[in-house]
């Protein structure tokens, strides 16, 4: 199925130069001259060799069909992470590599959607979401501009996010998965 260049996202599988690929990071570029352009780093499946590649943001590229299955992430041993199908029971495990930065939000039995084809994992999807805790937090410096201004957090998984002033260590937050910000506060 063609797709825009500009809707690729990381964890897709996408068909160029009649190979396989897995999008790892996208980066939407716009010079001072000319049209934007997307910047994609991606790994060819069979080999795993990464490549970079540009696309002006109006082409198209050919998005594969991956078949999706539920999973749960159970454990990581080394630079291994191991999921399970909830149809077949059947254990998985998959690389960091494969995974493309995204295990740093697994937590232990979290639902993902592992992307296959023609039966072979070759990625995951995580939800939109995950709620983290803060364990380090600047102090709120008084006299500070009332503008939204944000300070940098740090989450139990060593992340680093950007949260507002009245977040402070030891607050639950809910972190968006994909571009790794602040969403608000969690409810529980």
């Amino acid at each position: 199925m063609k797709i825009q260049a500009n809707t690729m996202r990381p964890g897709m599988v996408i068909e160029h130069q009649g190979k396989q690929w897995t999008v790892l990071k996208i980066e939407l570029l716009q010079p001072g001259k000319g049209g934007a352009f997307i910047q994609v780093e991606m790994r060819d499946i069979a080999s795993g060799n990464k490549s970079n590649d540009r696309w002006r943001t109006q082409e198209s590229v050919e998005r594969l069909e991956v078949r999706e299955r539920d999973c749960q992430y159970l454990f990581q041993d080394e630079n291994l992470y191991t999921f399970m199908d909830k149809e077949t029971f059947e254990q998985f495990a998959l690389s960091a590599d494969d995974l493309a930065g995204s295990e740093v939000y697994l937590q232990d039995g979290m639902d993902v959607t592992a992307n296959t084809i023609e039966d072979k994992p070759v990625g995951i999807n995580l939800p939109q979401n995950v709620t983290l805790e803060v364990v380090e937090a600047e102090p709120v410096v008084k006299g500070q501009t009332a503008a939204s201004s944000y300070k940098p957090g740090i989450m139990e998984n060593g992340v680093r996010v950007m949260i507002p002033p009245f977040v402070e260590a030891g607050t639950r937050i809910v972190v968006n998965t994909i571009d790794g910000t602040y969403v608000e506060r969690a409810k529980d």
